[in-house]
């Protein structure tokens, strides 16, 4: 104990001496600044002095004499400032490192011994002091987490009110959207609702202006060119009222070239050649006023065009009365007895009898002259040539046809389907399908190779190729009029139309498609075949265009099916025009034709069930185009149709025949109360037309 006071003395001793309280340093040069500042700061324990208390102060504590004790708690309290111990903040440390701590540190430390109280006072401090940081640190934290959840909670609350903000506003979007897509439906449904009511209203007055029309036509007609004609020049106005005054005469000279009844006995007379002539002379007449009225003033040459008809007709009228005259007094001779005895029975017959209606007398009491059974000479003299052509083009590819040559075979069966297999492709859709088929089969014919399979043929890989696939390609559209269109009324169209390309372009495919038409469908041409002496009935069935397989003839409503086909793609043919065409001639096979052909249909006496059903698809189809065309004529004709016709058409129809006599009775009541012909279904919309 006493070595231990005398090291304490000493080492205060020399700390009181001016050379303990030197400091040495090698870099004081450098750290010049930092050496004054410390050595003008308070003097303060180092920051190992805190184990070395907790070292030293319990082992002095306990060998601590009484005297000493007694001086120690006689010592002055001293205010001494002691820095945490680092021991105390790290635990786990053994008395033994701190102890090695102590003792290497022992001679840089600035030590002060402390009574034992005081040093457990001290400890006492820094364990509060701890633990009052500790404390502080504990709340602060959880004030830092009560803080962070409350803020938590507000943002949630914020977020959730936002939330629902932004779904009542979006259901008040769309309420307000379905409401303005309600009103914008209900103000469409009332406009549409009153255009409809319009139109209702308007077919209604147009009806009655065509019908009064119809029944002043001359006046009418005149009188139309006269308003037409208000504020132009007075020789124009003159010159359209000679036109239509020229246009009655026409009329009334054609209907006095029909032929009549008492004609019939007279057969050295061929009476069907001038009617048939005449019809051709009213069409070209009806043409020049179409121009007329389209180009919107007359010239002098129209009038000479119409003279001339007009003087043609005269002089047809006059070589038929001639005819007429003649023939009469020719069998007025032989005849002349037999003519007074029949006079004489009628005359003995009962009065009973004489009143009683003729048959050819129809329902409203109007007796009615009967007309020719047979078409004209020319209309069979075109249908003859066209037939002739056919056979010639059979007779040019026969070799090929024929052949036993593989080689032969393999080209006939590849030009075959080149030619046939792209109208088989032809659909209701418009525009690029139908320029590529009708690539396809241009190409074909212009001689250059187009793919057929896994190679290509041309029709310079044989010399009969070209007449072969002018044949087989005619015959293919007429064979897709009598099965696709006969299915699919709406696929006329298309066909037509690409048939009509390639007919402008090759006529020859034309005129053999013409060739196949009548041939499958005499009607189309039109003619009724007569039965011949020593005709079979299956041979004459066939002439009909009856289809007899093991002597089975088909059913009539199969019969009628392919016919309406044929007939149907026939209208469409003649109004249509390929649209991508460079050349500005007129049609190969215009609406002049389905004006002859319902000119000439209307001269021949009906046929049971075939006539009314042809009838009606040839003006569904095709009588939109003639009344844009014809405009009043075509009217007059339909007319004429409603007027004399159905009556034939009903007198020889029977009971189960009288669906096809209804149909055409209903749509000619319908155009004729609104004025108007709607458009053909499956017609071809205006967009196809832009593309």
């Amino acid at each position: 104990m006493s070595s231990q006071c005398s090291c304490w003395e000493t080492l205060q001793a020399t700390r009181s001496s001016h050379k303990g309280q030197l400091s040495c340093h090698q870099d004081w040069l450098l750290r010049r600044q930092e050496i004054l500042e410390e050595s003008m700061s308070t003097p303060h324990l180092s920051t190992s002095s805190g184990w070395l208390l907790d070292y030293n102060l319990p082992h002095s504590h306990q060998n601590q004499l009484p005297s000493e004790k007694s001086i120690l708690s006689s010592a002055p309290d001293h205010q001494l400032t002691t820095p945490q111990s680092p021991a105390r903040n790290v635990k786990g440390s053994s008395p033994l490192s701190h102890g090695t701590r102590c003792q290497d540190e022992y001679h840089q430390a600035e030590c002060v011994v402390l009574p034992p109280s005081q040093g457990i006072e001290v400890e006492g401090c820094i364990r509060m002091y701890e633990q009052l940081h500790s404390m502080r640190a504990t709340q602060r934290l959880r004030q830092r987490q009560e803080e962070h959840e409350r803020q938590v909670r507000v943002l949630s609350e914020v977020a959730s009110q936002q939330l629902r903000r932004f779904d009542e506003e979006k259901s008040s979007q769309q309420q307000q959207h379905y409401q303005h897509l309600g009103q914008v439906i209900e103000e469409s449904v009332q406009e549409a609702q009153g255009q409809q009511d319009k139109l209702q209203e308007e077919p209604g007055h147009r009806g009655q202006i065509v019908r009064l029309k119809l029944r002043e036509a001359p006046q009418q007609s005149c009188g139309h060119l006269e308003q037409e004609g208000l504020g132009k020049d007075g020789g124009q106005e003159r010159l359209r009222q000679s036109l239509c005054a020229l246009q009655e005469e026409a009329l009334q000279l054609n209907q006095q070239l029909q032929p009549k009844h008492q004609h019939e006995d007279l057969l050295t007379i061929q009476v069907s050649g001038h009617a048939s002539r005449g019809n051709h002379l009213c069409a070209l007449i009806a043409d020049i006023i179409h121009t007329i009225s389209q180009r919107g003033f007359p010239a002098p040459q129209d009038q000479a065009r119409a003279q001339r008809a007009l003087q043609e007709m005269r002089q047809l009228l006059n070589l038929l009365q001639q005819d007429i005259a003649k023939a009469k007094e020719e069998k007025a001779g032989p005849h002349q007895e037999e003519s007074q005895d029949k006079q004489a029975q009628l005359e003995q017959q009962p009065t009973a009898q004489k009143d009683s209606p003729h048959p050819a007398q129809c329902p409203g009491g109007k007796l009615r002259e009967d007309l020719p059974r047979e078409a004209g000479d020319t209309t069979m003299q075109w249908y003859q040539q066209l037939q002739d052509a056919a056979s010639q083009c059979t007779l040019a590819f026969e070799a090929l046809a024929n052949s036993k040559d593989q080689q032969s075979k393999k080209i006939k069966m590849e030009l075959q389907k080149a030619a046939t297999i792209p109208v088989s492709q032809i659909s209701a859709t418009a525009g690029s399908q139908l320029k590529e088929v009708f690539d396809k089969i241009n190409n074909l014919l212009l001689g250059k190779a187009v793919p057929c399979g896994a190679r290509t043929v041309s029709v310079t890989d044989h010399p009969q190729a070209l007449d072969f696939v002018h044949y087989k390609l005619a015959e293919k559209f007429v064979k897709q009029g009598e099965e696709e269109v006969a299915c699919h009324p709406e696929a006329a169209f298309p066909i037509a139309l690409v048939a009509a390309g390639i007919w402008e372009l090759h006529p020859r495919v034309g005129d053999l498609l013409l060739a196949h038409l009548h041939k499958r469908c005499p009607y189309s041409v039109p003619f009724y075949p007569a039965f011949k002496e020593g005709m079979g009935l299956q041979e004459y069935q066939k002439l009909l265009g009856y289809r007899v397989k093991d002597s089975k003839v088909e059913q009539q409503d199969h019969f009628l099916k392919r016919m309406s086909g044929m007939i149907r793609l026939y209208a469409a043919l003649i109004q249509l025009r390929w649209p991508y065409s460079k050349r500005q001639g007129a049609h190969p096979h215009g609406l002049n034709h389905g004006w002859r052909w319902l000119a000439q249909i209307l001269n021949m006496e009906p046929r049971p069930d075939v006539t009314a059903t042809l009838l009606l698809d040839f003006l569904q189809v095709c009588g939109h185009a003639l009344l844009k065309h014809y405009h009043l004529q075509f009217w007059k004709m339909l007319m004429l149709i409603k007027e004399d016709y159905l009556p034939r058409i009903e007198a020889i129809t029977g009971s189960g025949q009288m669906g096809s006599f209804l149909r055409l009775q209903q749509f000619l009541d319908k155009c004729l109360q609104h004025g108007d012909i709607p458009l053909p279904k499956g017609s071809l919309p205006p967009s196809f037309w832009l593309s």
